[in-house]
């Protein structure tokens, strides 16, 4: 039987990579005969670097950058094709990893870590600036990327707005052209792993400012200033919140598409067709994915939805191996995932669960594939 691997990481716990080693050495102990290839995956978030700069046989390179909540941390982008295309990722220098749970503020963490390490990346010359989102502590609109990239985003007093969504209540002129004349040349392109809006109940703020450190009240006010930040870019022309992916990572996605004019892509789509998945899947048995949480949100852009559609078109089934299992699995079925199961054996902390992520995802692994040899021998 030839099995293809390919998972996301398991969030602030596994890497993609040590995802798949950890199901095919379980899938290996009980099926040794099988043949399996372990392709790594990443929807735009962290992880995306990697995976493209891997596939690509690029080089990463460190950099020193402004965290979300202004320490110092220590961030990579990839250069691939000779240096060509250069490869950052908003998790490296805005991540949410770089905060610790107790720490997380919604409304002051800044996006300029990000643009420091674009900025960084710019240097090397590229023709085209691949940009990852997810993964972020921020929902400041991109705000701080642009100020790291020479923008001027002023309050009625001339002065520099402070960090951060609070910041952005405050701004009253804005001038892109130092940003804009820092990217011309540029093709940008951004690698997106959610369709949220900007805006409102599915927006920004709403969705994923809680999972950042965001109170009720904190929300509301996000929700306001990125209103209010929209309505100034709409000023000056700029559509930054009418489109699906204009939410992702806090609003950069989008600032960066309508400000920048970059082009919004799935990030999964892009990182299967980097590294050829759609070949490998095409001559399977069978396609195993995995991601610290499949629910109903997966099926919005999340590496088991793009492996589930993908896998569909050449009739190959698929499992979904998770921490996390949501009950509402219907999107995710009809886009191609034939079944999907917790590797949590029974009742566990989070703590818990995610420290025996690795031999979980063996005994699940292997399990699986003592099921599925032995109704193939029936």
């Amino acid at each position: 039987m030839r099995v293809v691997i390919a998972p996301d990481s398991f969030k602030e716990c596994l890497s993609a990579r040590e995802v798949a080693a950890a199901i095919a050495e379980g899938w290996q102990q009980a099926a040794p005969g099988d043949d399996l290839s372990l392709v790594p995956l990443a929807d735009g978030g962290e992880g995306t670097t990697v995976a493209l700069v891997e596939s690509r046989a690029g080089r990463l390179i460190p950099v020193d950058v402004t965290g979300p909540l202004g320490a110092t941390v220590r961030a990579q982008y990839g250069l691939v094709d000779d240096g060509r295309t250069a490869i950052v990722e908003v998790a490296e220098g805005s991540g949410l990893h770089h905060v610790a749970a107790v720490q997380r503020d919604a409304m002051q963490a800044t996006s300029r870590g990000t643009g420091e390490v674009i900025r960084a990346a710019l240097a090397h010359g590229p023709d085209r600036l691949v940009l990852c989102l997810g993964g972020s502590a921020t929902t400041d609109g991109g705000a701080g990327i642009l100020q790291a990239l020479g923008a001027r985003l002023l309050d009625s007093s001339g002065r520099d707005i402070p960090p951060g969504g609070a910041g952005l209540r405050l701004l009253d002129t804005l001038d892109l052209s130092p940003a804009l004349e820092a990217l011309a040349g540029v093709e940008l392109v951004v690698a997106c792993d959610v369709s949220n809006p900007l805006l409102g109940p599915d927006g920004a703020a709403a969705v994923f400012g809680p999972q950042k450190g965001a109170l009720p009240e904190d929300v509301r006010q996000l929700d306001s200033a990125l209103a209010h930040f929209s309505r100034l870019a709409a000023e000056q022309g700029h559509d930054i919140h009418s489109f699906p992916g204009s939410g992702a990572a806090g609003g950069i996605g989008g600032m960066v598409a309508g400000m920048l004019g970059a082009t919004l892509k799935s990030g999964i789509e892009l990182v299967m067709e980097t590294v050829g998945l759609a070949g490998q899947v095409a001559t399977a048995d069978l396609v195993i994915t995995a991601e610290g949480a499949i629910d109903a949100q997966s099926a919005a852009g999340k590496t088991p939805a793009g492996v589930s559609s993908l896998a569909r078109k050449s009739g190959v089934p698929v499992i979904g191996l998770c921490g996390r299992l949501g009950r509402d699995l219907q999107a995710m079925h009809d886009l191609g995932l034939t079944a999907a199961y917790s590797i949590v054996p029974g009742p566990a902390t989070l703590e818990e669960a995610m420290h025996e992520a690795e031999a979980n995802l063996k005994q699940t692994a292997g399990q699986l594939a003592r099921t599925v040899h032995g109704l193939f021998r029936t």
